[in-house]
């Protein structure tokens, strides 16, 4: 049974964190071309996914959604979408969209465009 007689942040201890940080979100001019040019529906899923994922943990990896790209210093992640890949970095307060490409033309943007990190590691093996 609820105990209703304790307030609530007493018993809110558990050691969750309701309040989490709000990223902002930045486009950069490339990406919001890349994504004016999907299909309206695709369109759609790719804003809502970015809300979803990177407004408020932008850098919790999942095996299928968010991975952190090793070896480059820019691009920093990646955000799945079904055929879509989002690539972005995050800062303290921001995050921000580098790019927004089809599965398959990801590793060419990547071999153009990515900053590969200072202290080695393997390189973006992307797909």
């Amino acid at each position: 049974m609820l105990d209703r007689t304790r307030p609530l942040a007493a018993s809110a201890r558990s050691g969750y964190n309701l309040a989490r940080v709000r990223f902002e979100i930045i486009l950069a001019p490339t990406a919001i071309r890349q994504l004016k040019a999907l299909k309206p529906d695709v369109g759609r899923g790719v804003r809502d996914a970015i809300e979803l994922h990177l407004r408020h943990e932008p850098t919790k990896v999942s095996r299928s959604r968010i991975k952190r790209l090793r070896g480059l210093e820019r691009p920093q992640y990646r955000l799945r979408v079904d055929e879509v890949r989002v690539f972005y970095d995050v800062t303290e307060t921001a995050v921000e969209v580098l790019a927004i490409l089809s599965k398959e033309q990801a590793q060419g943007w990547l071999d153009e465009e990515a900053t590969p990190s200072s202290s080695g590691g393997s390189g973006p093996s992307e797909g």
